[in-house]
């Protein structure tokens, strides 16, 4: 596994829109502000050319012109560590137009996105054999005040912790709208962990293996495509036991169901040591007696290894920063924490 160098001080963030870009608000107030945080703080900015693009449908440009950012930004030597500028819904249209053969022979950079990153985030993990970091994108960098997931995905970035914690509190409903697009995290929800063992519910557990993962909405896209390279991947490290991190955007709780035994039967769960399941967007939603962890359980409960659920972890922040491709011990009772291993 390839480590990229940390962010140094007084170095360069390239911004890179390989989804949405920054166009509408709370979206671009956020990136402007993020960018004046950044400069405050020392650091160069290296905004790419379709940051402010809203060229494309679902995506900022044409795909073929996003891919050519990434690629481009990636191998400058203008900036040191790339961060994305949002999620959103066509992403996976840029992987045909990428050159992974000169990405993987190319010094690694640090990628930070989430969400729709996850088709950078993944075929970077298991392609290119390429650590990189599920975390916010570059316009929640630009809240008031940082949250201390926004720390701490920064203070990953940099190298400053190999540690991680989950949160006391999260967010059901957001208060950033287009008139306060710098509001903070609305956190009124008190955060509970839901613990199996196999299909034994348990106070605590731990959890030990190599970080593969992403949004489960944009991992279904790639199954089964020649970006798929997750039996390659899991092969490769079987000794280090594959901890699973998965959370999802748009899917009902039945397309969770369905979703999850797609992949189980794809063998993306062969070897696998444990799963970290975050919470869903559609958190409360219940179809044909399933909900968010039934639909888990369901189909995971029979691999007989840890799973942690209503994790920090997704589209309902505060969310850990993960480093895909790193070893990992976790441990979980009231609260999950991650020690990463750079191996």
């Amino acid at each position: 596994m390839r480590y990229p160098g940390f962010l140094k001080e007084k170095g360069t963030i390239g911004f890179v829109a390989p989804s949405f870009g920054c166009v509408i608000e709370p979206y671009f107030s956020g990136f402007k502000s993020a960018l004046e945080r950044f400069k405050s703080m020392g650091y160069g900015t290296d905004p790419g050319p379709n940051c402010y693009a809203d060229k494309g449908m679902g995506i900022s440009n044409t795909p073929e012109e996003c891919a050519k950012e990434l690629m481009e930004m990636y191998m400058s030597k203008e900036n040191d560590v790339l961060i994305s500028c949002g999620g959103g819904e066509m992403m996976c249209k840029i992987l045909e137009h990428m050159d992974f053969e000169r990405l993987g022979s190319a010094d690694p950079k640090w990628f930070l996105g989430y969400s729709d990153n996850t088709n950078y985030v993944y075929p970077s993990t298991v392609m290119l054999d390429t650590a990189s970091i599920y975390g916010p994108c570059a316009p929640t960098f630009g809240m008031r005040e940082w949250d201390k997931a926004l720390q701490d995905a920064w203070d990953v970035l940099t190298g400053r912790t190999m540690q991680v914690s989950g949160y006391e509190l999260w967010e059901k409903e957001s208060l950033k709208s287009a008139d306060n697009p710098l509001e903070p995290y609305n956190l009124t929800e008190k955060k509970e962990l839901v613990l199996y063992d196999g299909k034994k519910r348990t106070a605590c557990l731990s959890m030990h293996g190599r970080l593969i993962g992403g949004c489960l909405d944009s991992l279904l896209t790639l199954a089964g495509t020649k970006f798929d390279k997750t039996g390659d991947f899991t092969a490769k490290y079987k000794d280090d036991g594959i901890l699973w991190f998965l959370e999802s955007c748009d899917l009902s709780v039945l397309q969770m169901n369905r979703g999850l035994w797609q992949l189980k039967n794809c063998g993306w769960f062969e070897g696998a040591s444990g799963f970290i399941i975050g919470r869903p967007l559609h958190f409360d939603d219940t179809e044909c007696g399933f909900d968010r962890h039934n639909a888990v359980l369901d189909v995971l409960a029979d691999l007989g290894v840890p799973i942690c659920m209503d994790a920090d972890i997704g589209h309902l922040p505060p969310s850990i920063p993960v480093v895909s491709g790193a070893v990992a011990d976790v441990t979980c009772d009231d609260n999950i924490n991650i020690k990463y291993s750079f191996e």
